[in-house]
């Protein structure tokens, strides 16, 4: 029996081997180039076997993205526990927020898995696609809210879409800076500005000329 395979029967245990995996794909995606390294070399930098490396990822690819399959599961708690009276613009910000602690947890790892995805087209568009899971699980849950409002399919999509765009901004803009650790609650803080753009509840709104004179007097602070 190998220790890799005595950690994983614990989370613990499976968080540790995992980050140890996504830090030697890391290294090896810089140092010998993503197409030159095999699923076989990161298994044995990492002193696992191949069998091992295949229960945490489904292939190379997914060695250097966070875990989103516990990002997305954070959202659909938040979504799921929220109070049916909570205003929309919270709740998707409270939502938001759940996922920043994917690259917070490891911020050395995280801007060098930025960098990379930057770089190698096959990891870009990989991130891209599960970015995409982010905004239909979103858009997904508002239309569950909106589902008696009148256009409430587009505005759950218009959020949904808004949401994911204000938090890939915020990160990435983080990220090039290095995630510096005084910096995390500036990036959660311009996140948070996009409530400031959102139109209120059904009950709260006035018409479309408020929510545009809204949606402009919030791009005017942001100096956009």
């Amino acid at each position: 029996m190998t220790g890799a395979t005595r950690r994983g029967r614990s989370p613990e245990g499976r968080a540790e081997v995992r980050r140890e995996l996504m830090a030697a794909a890391v290294g090896l995606f810089r140092t010998r180039g993503y197409e030159e390294t095999t699923v076989d070399d990161i298994a044995a930098a990492a002193g696992v076997g191949r069998r091992t490396f295949f229960r945490y990822f489904r292939g190379k690819e997914d060695a250097v993205s966070p875990d989103h399959e516990a990002g997305l599961a954070r959202i659909e708690e938040v979504f799921e526990s929220a109070h049916p009276s909570e205003p929309a613009a919270s709740l998707v910000l409270r939502a938001g927020e759940t996922v920043f602690d994917l690259y917070a947890d490891n911020p050395a790892l995280s801007v060098e898995r930025f960098r990379l995805t930057h770089e190698v087209p096959a990891l870009r568009d990989r991130e891209s696609a599960s970015v995409d899971h982010y905004r239909r699980l979103i858009t997904r849950h508002l239309r569950r809210r909106f589902t008696d409002e009148p256009d409430g399919e587009m505005r759950a999509a218009v959020i949904g879409a808004a949401v994911v765009a204000a938090h890939n901004l915020a990160l990435r803009a983080w990220l090039a800076d290095g995630a510096p650790a005084d910096g995390l609650e500036a990036c959660k803080e311009r996140f948070r500005r996009l409530g400031g753009m959102l139109p209120g509840e059904p009950a709260e709104r006035d018409g479309l000329h408020a929510v545009a004179k809204r949606l402009e007097d919030a791009v005017e602070r942001l100096g956009l």
